[in-house]
């Protein structure tokens, strides 16, 4: 099977958008593993601050209170900072929840923290009444701010951890699938090089040489493809300047003698929503899209090949091959030709034009005409799909 190298290209890019998109994934990723140690620095910090705070000396008061006021402010901006921190918290808001649980914890250390200044505040002014009960208050909010504190550290340790078991296991199957890719994209791409490789050659030793894409043996097929050597103009159509009709029986017995014991194929094409009968757009525009039509079709053209213009929006192609799939094949490249086509209507937009098509096999004792009137049958069977190639077995099927 051909493959083609537009997809390949197509999912190349895709590959390497999804390829940027990981990689970006994974520095935000870091970035925030990064702040979640910074977490966990600021909760220790914290805890020294307020170690500190409960063993100020207290025989010089004033000393004692510029020290608090200090410490006290160092203590609200880590909170602060504990908080800016957590906008950059995305796994914890996206995926695992627990953002919500820590900005609960962090609104209890808050409290719990003001607490501690007031009462650290309350134990280092000169009031000497109720000594005893203000030091048991300190030390009380002192116990219950660091048991927090080793709490939300404990909480923050071990999240830190499952975030980076998961990311080292992401990581590890980002690197295996990219090793695939690579792989994959690399067979392919060598494929593509060794099809540019043989259409450059110019003496060419593998005639079985099997195409890996669509498009260069479309190529090859159009360096095979025959000139147009007549110059009776009785013989061609003026419009598309391929054979019509008194052309096309000449240009075939011509090439008789020169088919040996290729299969010869008859198959009629016939552009689909498109008649004379019927015309949706401008003489002009119906002409561009006729001559396109036919070109596109004549390229696929080879040495004992007939092609011709019979009706108004028919055309005739008689192939011979060396086997009867080789010439099916090359039909239903032409039909896929023709869909490919950038067409534009004369208001701008888009257009896209199909042929159906009827193929049959000419055998040796038959007339061209009779092979034509059955490849009209197999036409009129594709038409009530559009845009398929019909053969002898899609009528059998029908009529089982």
């Amino acid at each position: 099977m051909n493959h083609s190298i537009k997809k390949i290209f197509s999912n190349l890019y895709l590959s390497l958008f999804l390829t940027v998109s990981m990689f970006l994934i994974f520095t935000l990723l870091i970035v925030e593993q990064k702040n979640s140690f910074a977490k966990i620095d600021i909760l220790q910090n914290q805890k020294k601050i307020i170690n500190t705070l409960y063993t100020i000396n207290n025989i010089d008061m004033e000393l004692a209170l510029i020290q608090l006021n200090g410490k006290s402010e160092q203590l609200n901006y880590g909170i602060e900072k504990l908080e800016k921190l957590e906008k950059y918290n995305f796994v914890g808001k996206y995926f695992s929840g627990n953002s919500n649980e820590y900005l609960q914890n962090l609104n209890i250390l808050s409290k719990l923290t003001i607490d501690f200044n007031k009462s650290a505040q309350d134990y280092y002014t000169q009031n000497s009444l109720d000594e005893l009960q203000k030091t048991e208050k300190l030390k009380s909010i002192f116990d219950s701010i660091n048991i927090f504190l080793d709490s939300m550290t404990i909480k923050n340790i071990a999240y830190t951890e499952n975030k980076h078991i998961i990311i080292e296991k992401i990581a590890f199957i980002s690197l295996a699938l990219l090793i695939f890719l690579s792989l994959w994209y690399c067979r392919r791409l060598n494929s593509i090089y060794r099809d540019i490789l043989y259409l450059h050659a110019i003496d060419k030793q593998h005639d079985e040489y099997k195409f890996f894409s669509k498009e260069a043996d479309a190529i090859q097929l159009r360096m095979n493809r025959k000139a147009v050597v007549t110059d009776n103009s009785t013989l061609i159509d003026p419009l598309t300047e391929v054979n019509n009709y008194k052309g096309m029986v000449s240009a075939y017995v011509k090439n008789k003698s020169m088919k040996n014991n290729n299969f010869t194929s008859v198959t009629i094409f016939e552009i689909d929503n498109f008649s004379k009968n019927k015309r949706t757009f401008t003489q002009s525009f119906t002409q561009t899209i006729l001559k396109k039509v036919a070109y596109s079709i004549s390229l696929y053209e080879q040495a004992t090949d007939v092609i011709a213009r019979t009706e108004y929006n028919q055309f005739t192609v008689i192939l011979s091959r060396s086997s009867r799939e080789d010439s099916f094949k090359d039909i239903d490249i032409i039909r896929q030709s023709i869909s490919e086509l950038k067409f534009k209507e004369p208001s701008g937009e888009p257009l896209i034009i199909t042929i159906s098509g009827g193929f049959t096999i000419k055998p040796t004792g038959q007339s061209l005409e009779d092979a034509i009137k059955q490849a009209q049958t197999l036409l009129a069977h594709a038409q009530t799909k559009k845009n398929i190639v019909s053969q002898i077995k899609d009528l059998a099927e029908l009529e089982i």
